[in-house]
């Protein structure tokens, strides 16, 4: 997928990248109305792929294609998707193999949504990236923090994952959970916002997957 774009200013032509726009929305990114202007195709474009995508039957390969265009990232042949799946921006989204999205989940991904191998992310999710400045002075300025899930994650149905949350590898979060900080490795974590319920016993987890890959 080409992920430039050609704008027309009174200053002549300018190129710009999706990953100079993902630049922009660090903290310490200088105004730029150009950039700003791609932002908002991009974020116009993740609405068509998506208005494409939830209102109609796609087949698995099909539904592939579209995140392959939604994300500009390649998505590998184990991935599956449920639809409708939403996102405002897309190009900020990295998914590893053998990922499972089920339906009604929404991704504000300007900050930047990582998931790795064999993660399960359940109906309704929401993986939100951005907050709001609280100072009236700052007129709600945008702050982005990116949500990093590890490996064999499993996201239950009506949880909620706020920014700069990082969720450890075979971590499980329970339904209706809304996740505020750090999650640990082989651990489950429920309520609001959530703790720590439990923990997986790493020896139990790595005989379980030997049993299934022998």
């Amino acid at each position: 997928m080409n992920d430039e774009i050609r704008i027309y200013t009174q200053g002549g032509e300018l190129n710009l990248t999706v990953e100079e726009v993902i630049k922009g929305f660090g903290e310490s990114a200088v105004e730029n109305p150009e950039r700003d202007a791609y932002a908002n195709t991009l974020f116009q474009e993740a609405i068509q792929i998506g208005m494409e995508m939830n209102n109609r039957y796609h087949t698995p390969a099909e539904l592939r294609e579209l995140m392959e265009r939604l994300t500009g990232k390649k998505i590998d042949d184990t991935f599956r998707l449920f639809p409708p799946f939403y996102t405002d921006f897309g190009k900020n989204i990295s998914i590893g193999k053998d990922v499972f999205i089920n339906s009604g989940c929404h991704f504000q991904d300007q900050g930047g949504i990582i998931i790795g191998d064999g993660s399960f992310i359940g109906h309704n999710v929401v993986l939100a990236t951005i907050n709001h400045d609280l100072d009236p002075a700052k007129n709600r300025k945008n702050h982005y923090a990116p949500i990093t899930i590890e490996s064999h994650v499993w996201i239950g149905s009506n949880a909620t994952i706020l920014p700069g949350v990082t969720i450890g590898e075979w971590a499980v979060v329970a339904a209706g959970a809304v996740v505020i900080k750090d999650v640990p490795p082989y651990t489950v974590v429920g309520g609001v916002p959530a703790r720590v319920l439990k923990t997986v016993r790493n020896d139990s987890v790595e005989e379980d997957v030997h049993e299934k890959n022998s």
